[in-house]
C-alpha cells in the first residue's frame, strides 16, 4: 500500500483554528454533495435509502474526505478512482468534464454501483477531483434489478469502462441515450445520472469557493497536515492494540450455482503498531457471482479496523495508507476477469464478520457478536398495470445487529457495510404496483445472551394485478449469526413463496422466479448473535422483551431461565432463581 510522506516535505504548519475551519468546511462540502445527490435522485434506492457515497481527492489521487453514507463504497473508491483516472489519463480531462464508470474489473465493485468522477480545475491548474458512487436500481442483465445468478461479468448488465459522460459541463446526449436504452428503470436511471452530475458540480463549486477564500497554498497545506495528523493518530491507536496473530472465519451459504458453501478465513496480524489483514486462506473464486473484486475486499477489511478506532478520527488517506490487506488473485476475495461479481458484497459482509471474529479474541469488550451478515437484496419488475410502462424496484432489508458487551443488538437495521434505511411502505406502495402485506419484527429471532442480538424482519410482498419477475440475492439461510462468549446464535433467514398458503415453497437465498398476483413473497431476515450467557441476562430486560412481543413466554423460561407471570406481568423471582440454579 501507500507509504507515509516524509515530515521534511511538509509545508509550514497552519495554525490550529484555521486548520479546523478549513477541515470542517471540506467535510461539509462532501456531506452537502451527498445531500444534494439524495434530494435530486429519482430512485427510492438513492433518494430514500441513500445507497450512495461522495468523496474528494487531491491532485495526487489521495482521498481528502468522504461523506458518511455507505461504508461499502468509500474505501472501495480509494482504489477505484485512482485506477480509473490512471487508465483514462488525467491529461485528457478538461474543466467541466466527467467520467462515468462501473466496470468491476477496472477497479470498481459490482456493476450496479455506478461511479462518476469530475476534475477540479482552479486558475488553469488541476487541483483535485470529486467523485460519487450510486447504486442504480437496474443496469441491464438477466433479470430486473440486475442481481440474478450469473457466471461471468457479461451476464450482469452493461459495462461502462470509463467514458467521458460530461463534456465541458454538458451531459453527452448520445451517451445518456445509449445508457438508458440498456436498462429497465429508464426514468429512475436518467434522473439518478443527472443527480450524480449535479452533485459533483456542487462539490466543484464549493471547493472553488474555498480556494478563492484561502488560496491553493493554504488549502494544500491543510490537506497535507490532515494526512499527517490522521496517520499519527492511527499509529498511536494501532500501538495500543494487543500484539499477536488472531484468526477468524465466516461462511457464505453457497455460490448461487452450487450448494457448496464458501469459506472466508481472516488472519489479523498486529505487531509494532502495524495491522495487516491476511485473507489468503479463503476459498478459490467461484463460477457463480459470489466473488469480490479487490476494491470490495479492501472496503470490507478496512471497515472493521475503522470501527475499532475512535469515532472522531478523520477518515482520509492518512488512515487508508495504514490499512494493509493480503488478498491473493484468483480467490473469492480477489477474483480474476471475467468473473461474475454481483454477489460480491455478500462475500464482503462475511469478510467483515471474519475480521471482527479475529479481533474479538484480542478485544473481547469491543467487538459485537455477528450481525445478520447479509446485504439481503430483493428486486422485482414487470409491466405496471396502472400505466402499462415497465418498472423495476430494488431494496435491501434490515435484520438483527449482534449483541455487545454492554448493550443489546439493534433490531431491524442494516449494519456493517450498509448504512441504508429500510424503504418506507407508503413510498413503495404509491410508486409501484405492490402491496406490503406484513412488515414486522420476528419474535424469538434474536441470539439469546446476557445482551441479546437484534431481531430480524418479516416483509411480505404481493404484486397488484400483474405477474412480477422477482430475484432474491441474500444469505444467512444456512449459517446463522453466531453468538460470542456464551451467547447463542441468531435465527437463520427464510425466503419463502406463499409462507402461509397451499403453494408454499422455500425459494432459497439466491433465486429468480415469477410471482403471480395471488402469490406472497416473504423475506424473513436473520437475527443477530447474542453476547454472553443468556442465564446472566437481567430478568427485568427479559420481562421487557416479553411485554414488547420480542421474546415468547416459553423462550424466556427455557432459554433465559426467567419465569414470568402473564397475569401480573411480573418476574416470579423465586421460580427464576430455581430455574437458573438448576441450569448452572
Amino acid at each position: 500500500m501507500k507509504k507515509a510522506g516524509s515530515a521534511r516535505n511538509m509545508p509550514a504548519p497552519i495554525d490550529t483554528i484555521r486548520f479546523e475551519v478549513i477541515r470542517n468546511l471540506m467535510h461539509s462540502f462532501v456531506e452537502e454533495m451527498a445531500a444534494a445527490l439524495a434530494r435530486s435522485a429519482y430512485s427510492t434506492n438513492i433518494k430514500t435509502r441513500r445507497d450512495h457515497s461522495c468523496t474528494f481527492f487531491d491532485a495526487k489521487l489521495r482521498m481528502v474526505d468522504q461523506a458518511t453514507d455507505q461504508p461499502s463504497h468509500l474505501a472501495a473508491l480509494v482504489l477505484s478512482v485512482p485506477a480509473v483516472l490512471k487508465e483514462y489519463g488525467v491529461e485528457n480531462l478538461e474543466p467541466g468534464d466527467g467520467i462515468l464508470v462501473n466496470d468491476a474489473h477496472r477497479g470498481l465493485v459490482h456493476l450496479n454501483d455506478v461511479c462518476f468522477i469530475s476534475p477540479i480545475h482552479y486558475q488553469g491548474k488541476l487541483f483535485g477531483y470529486v467523485a460519487n458512487a450510486a447504486h442504480h436500481v437496474d443496469i441491464g442483465g438477466r433479470a430486473p434489478g440486475s442481481i440474478a445468478m450469473t457466471t461471468d461479468i457479461f451476464q450482469e448488465g452493461i459495462i461502462v469502462p470509463g467514458v467521458k459522460f460530461v463534456k465541458r459541463g454538458e451531459i453527452d446526449r448520445d451517451m445518456l441515450k445509449w445508457f438508458i436504452a440498456n436498462v429497465r428503470g429508464k426514468k429512475e436511471s436518467a434522473g439518478d445520472l443527472r443527480a450524480q452530475v449535479a452533485s459533483n458540480k456542487l462539490g466543484i463549486r464549493r471547493i472553488t469557493e474555498l480556494l478563492d477564500r484561502y488560496g491553493v497554498e493554504v488549502v494544500n497545506g491543510v490537506i497535507e497536515q490532515l494526512y499527517e495528523y490522521t496517520e499519527r493518530r492511527v499509529r498511536h491507536e494501532f500501538a495500543r492494540f494487543p500484539e499477536g496473530v488472531f484468526e477468524g472465519d465466516a461462511y457464505v451459504d453457497d455460490d448461487g450455482i452450487t450448494d457448496e458453501p464458501i469459506h472466508i478465513r481472516a488472519k489479523v496480524i498486529s505487531k509494532g503498531g502495524d495491522v495487516t489483514v491476511d485473507l489468503s486462506g479463503s476459498d478459490p473464486q467461484r463460477r457463480g457471482p459470489m466473488n469480490c473484486t479487490i476494491a470490495q475486499t479492501y472496503s470490507s477489511a478496512a471497515f472493521p479496523i475503522r470501527a475499532l478506532l475512535p469515532a472522531d478520527l478523520y477518515t482520509n488517506d492518512g488512515f487508508y495508507r495504514m490499512v494493509k490487506i493480503i488478498a491473493p488473485k484468483g480467490s473469492v476475495v480477489n477474483s480474476k476477469y471475467p468473473s461474475a461479481v454481483v454477489g460480491g458484497w455478500e462475500v464482503g459482509q462475511k469478510i467483515v464478520e471474519a475480521v471482527f471474529r479475529a479481533f474479538s479474541k484480542a478485544m473481547p469488550d469491543r467487538v459485537p457478536a455477528e450481525t445478520k451478515k447479509t446485504i439481503l437484496h430483493i428486486a422485482f419488475g414487470g409491466a405496471d398495470p396502472r400505466s402499462g410502462e415497465y418498472y423495476v424496484f430494488l431494496e435491501t432489508v434490515g435484520g438483527g445487529f449482534g449483541g455487545r458487551s454492554t448493550k443489546d443488538g439493534v433490531d431491524a437495521v442494516q449494519p456493517a457495510l450498509q448504512n441504508a434505511e429500510n424503504s418506507p411502505v407508503e413510498e413503495l406502495e404509491i410508486g409501484y404496483p405492490v402491496l406490503i402485506k406484513r412488515y414486522e419484527l420476528i419474535p424469538d429471532s434474536e441470539g439469546a445472551g446476557k445482551f441479546r442480538g437484534g431481531l430480524g424482519i418479516r416483509r411480505d410482498y404481493q404484486f397488484r394485478d400483474h405477474e412480477a419477475n422477482v430475484t432474491i440475492l441474500a444469505d444467512t439461510a444456512k449459517f446463522p449469526a453466531r453468538g460470542i462468549y456464551g451467547g447463542l446464535d441468531g435465527k437463520t433467514a427464510r425466503y419463502l413463496l406463499n409462507p402461509d398458503g397451499e403453494n408454499f415453497k422455500n425459494v432459497g437465498s439466491k433465486a429468480t422466479f415469477y410471482a403471480s398476483p395471488a402469490d406472497i413473497v416473504s423475506m424473513q431476515t436473520p437475527g443477530g448473535g447474542g453476547y454472553g450467557n443468556p442465564m446472566a441476562r437481567d430478568p427485568a430486560a427479559v420481562l421487557d422483551d416479553v411485554r414488547c412481543g420480542k421474546v415468547s413466554l416459553a423462550r424466556a423460561r427455557e432459554i433465559y431461565g426467567v419465569a414470568i407471570d402473564p397475569e401480573s406481568w411480573s418476574v416470579d423471582r423465586p421460580e427464576t432463581a430455581k430455574l437458573r440454579s438448576s441450569r448452572k
